[in-house]
C-alpha cells in the first residue's frame, strides 16, 4: 500500500501497513535530498534573463517514454544528467530479522508555468505593481513526493507517484492582474521489487516509470518538460535490516554487487558516516539513490546555513557573486521565483559571523612530516628530517612532483612509470570505480598537506590523454592503489616523458 499524497508531501505517519515498526527517518537524509531535488534548479544568478537558466532541469529528468525515444533507444548510464523515461535503483540487503521493514519514498519536481496576466486579463511577459514589485512569466516546480511501507518478503510492489495536474491563480496588488500557474498531469508508476540471493541477502530494485503520453514526440523539450519528473530521486530506509555499501560491500558480497543494474541513479548509504571503518563491508539503515554521483554517507557541511543557493560546496563563492548583483538584477531575480527571492534574503541579511563560516574549514589538520619516500635529494634537507608546515614558508623545499618517486610493491613508481589502477572501495571517489584494471601513466607524485601521497595519473585509452596531460587534469589514486607494470623501476628522469607545459604560443 502507498500513502497518499498531499500538498505534494506525503504524510509522516506510522507505517501504513498497520506494524508498530519504528523506521529509521528520512529526516537524516534531508539537507542532501533536498540539495538533490534543486540541483540545477535556479543557476546562477536566480534571473530569467540569464543565459544560464535557458537550460534548466539537466539530472534525474523522466519524459514520457515517446518523447525521450523519437530518435531511437536511450543508452542506460550510472548517473542522470541524459534525458530518459525510467529510473532504476538495485541495491543489497541483509537481512537481521524476519519481520524486517523496508520503506520507499520517490522524490521529484513537477514544472509548472507561471503566466502574468495584465488587468485586462491578456499574457504578458512581465508587470510591474503599484508598490514597486515586478512579476515575470516563467517556469517554475513544485516538490512532490510519495511513499510505499512493506515488509521484506519476496514478491513485487507498485503504486502511483504521478501528480494530477492543476490551475493556481493569484490576484496581484490593486487590482493590477494577476499570476496564473498550469501544472500538467504527470502519470508515474514506481515498482519495488524483492529477490532472495542468499539465506539473509537479499536484491531490492526500484523502477520509477512515467507512464505519461505526448501527443508530439517531437515537441521542444520545454513543452515535453510539463509531464516529466524533474530531479527524480528515492530515498529508503529499513527496519531489521541493513544496506549494504555498494562501494565497499565487503568480501563476501563483491560479486552480488557488481550484479547490481542500475540505470540513470546511483545508490549510496545514508547518514552519518560510522566512527570506524567496519571490518566487513559499508552497512546503514539508510539509502539514498540519486541522479547524481555522491559518495557513502553524504554531507552538507555544517558551515553551510541552511540550502543556500543549491546547497552545494560553493556557497561562499555564489554568496559573494550574489552580493555583486546590482539593484536591477536583484529585482529582476526577485521577480523570477520564489526560491530565488529567499535567497536573495538570505544573503541580504547574512550575520558576518555566517558568511565568515562560509570560507570554509580545514578538517584534521596536522603538519606534514618527514621527507617524501626516495624523493630526489634537496640540496639542504630540513633540520631532523622535518620539513616545515605546509603553511609555512619553505613549507613544499626539496619537493619535485615531476621527479619525485614513491615505493609502491618495492618498485620506485614517479613520472612515466606505468600502472594498473585498482581503486579501493573503502575510501575511494565513486568515480575512480569506473577506472578499475584500467592501465594509466604517472605524470607526477603530489604530497597533500596532510603528509600523504598522490600519484597524479592520465587513462592510456583516454583520447585526450595527452591533452589533459597539457592542462594538468588528472586522476589522482594513492600508492596502494595502482600496481606497478612494464617494469621494475621508475624511467630515468633525464627521458621519462613528462607533461607538456602546454602548447607554446605564437612569437609575436
Amino acid at each position: 500500500m502507498a500513502e497518499g499524497l498531499v500538498d505534494g508531501k506525503a504524510p509522516r505517519t506510522a507505517p501504513v501497513d498497520g506494524s508498530t515498526h519504528t523506521l529509521p527517518t528520512f529526516e537524516r537524509m534531508a539537507a542532501v535530498a533536498d540539495a538533490v531535488l534543486y540541483e540545477g534548479y535556479l543557476l546562477y544568478p536566480y534571473r530569467r534573463s540569464s543565459p544560464k537558466n535557458r537550460a534548466r532541469w539537466q539530472f534525474g529528468v523522466l519524459f514520457p517514454r515517446a518523447w525521450v525515444e523519437a530518435d531511437g533507444p536511450v543508452n542506460p548510464g550510472v548517473s542522470g544528467s541524459a534525458d530518459s523515461w525510467y529510473q532504476q535503483t538495485e541495491c543489497l540487503v541483509r537481512v537481521r530479522r524476519p519481520d524486517a521493514v523496508v520503506r520507499l519514498r520517490v522524490r521529484y519536481l513537477q514544472t509548472q508555468h507561471k503566466q502574468v496576466e495584465n488587468a485586462d486579463g491578456r499574457p504578458v511577459e512581465s508587470l510591474t505593481c503599484d508598490d514597486g514589485t515586478v512579476q515575470l512569466t516563467f517556469e517554475e516546480a513544485v516538490p512532490r513526493e510519495a511513499d510505499l511501507t512493506t515488509t521484506l518478503a519476496e514478491g513485487e510492489h507498485t503504486f502511483a507517484v504521478g501528480a494530477p495536474a492543476g490551475t493556481d491563480k493569484q490576484e496581484l496588488p490593486s487590482g493590477a492582474g494577476r499570476v496564473v500557474r498550469h501544472r500538467a498531469e504527470v502519470r508515474a508508476s514506481t515498482t519495488l521489487v524483492v529477490e532472495r540471493l542468499g539465506e539473509d541477502v537479499l536484491r531490492l530494485r526500484v523502477r520509477t516509470v512515467n507512464e505519461g503520453r505526448t501527443a508530439d514526440p517531437r515537441a521542444p523539450r520545454d513543452r515535453a518538460l510539463r509531464h516529466a519528473l524533474v530531479a527524480t530521486h528515492t530515498l529508503l530506509s529499513v527496519e531489521g535490516a541493513e544496506f549494504v555499501s555498494l562501494i565497499d560491500p565487503g568480501p563476501a558480497l563483491q560479486e552480488a554487487a557488481r550484479s547490481c543494474r542500475n540505470d540513470f541513479t546511483f545508490p549510496v548509504l545514508g547518514g552519518a558516516p560510522p566512527a570506524a571503518a567496519p571490518a566487513d563491508g559499508a552497512v546503514s539503515p539508510l539509502l539514498l539513490s540519486s541522479p547524481i554521483i555522491l559518495p557513502d554517507h553524504p554531507q552538507v557541511a555544517p558551515e553551510s546555513p541552511g540550502d543556500l543557493h543549491d546547497a552545494g560546496e560553493i556557497d561562499e563563492i555564489l554568496t559573494l557573486r550574489t552580493m555583486l548583483l546590482t539593484d536591477e538584477e536583484k529585482r529582476e531575480a526577485r521577480a523570477t521565483d520564489a526560491r530565488a527571492a529567499e535567497i536573495l534574503d538570505r544573503v541580504d541579511t547574512m550575520p558576518p559571523e555566517v558568511f565568515g563560516r562560509l570560507h570554509g574549514a580545514i578538517r584534521s589538520l596536522s603538519p606534514a612530516t618527514g621527507t617524501p619516500a626516495t624523493s630526489a635529494p634537496a640540496a639542504e634537507p630540513p633540520a631532523a628530517g622535518r620539513r616545515a608546515a605546509w603553511w609555512q614558508e619553505g613549507g613544499d623545499d626539496g619537493l619535485s612532483p615531476t621527479t619525485d618517486t614513491v615505493l609502491v610493491d618495492g618498485v620506485r613508481v614517479g613520472g612515466g612509470s606505468a600502472v594498473r589502477l585498482c581503486p579501493r572501495g573503502k575510501g575511494a571517489d565513486a568515480q575512480d570505480m569506473f577506472l578499475v584494471g584500467r592501465n594509466a601513466t604517472v605524470a607526477a607524485v603530489f604530497h597533500d598537506v596532510d603528509g600523504s601521497t598522490r600519484l597524479a595519473v592520465t587513462v592510456d585509452d583516454d583520447p585526450a590523454a595527452e591533452l589533459h596531460g597539457w592542462y594538468g587534469r588528472f586522476h589522482y589514486f594513492r600508492p596502494d592503489e595502482v600496481v606497478p607494470l612494464g617494469g621494475t623501476d621508475v624511467p630515468d628522469p633525464a627521458t621519462a616523458t613528462t607533461p607538456s607545459p602546454g602548447p607554446t604560443p605564437p612569437e609575436a
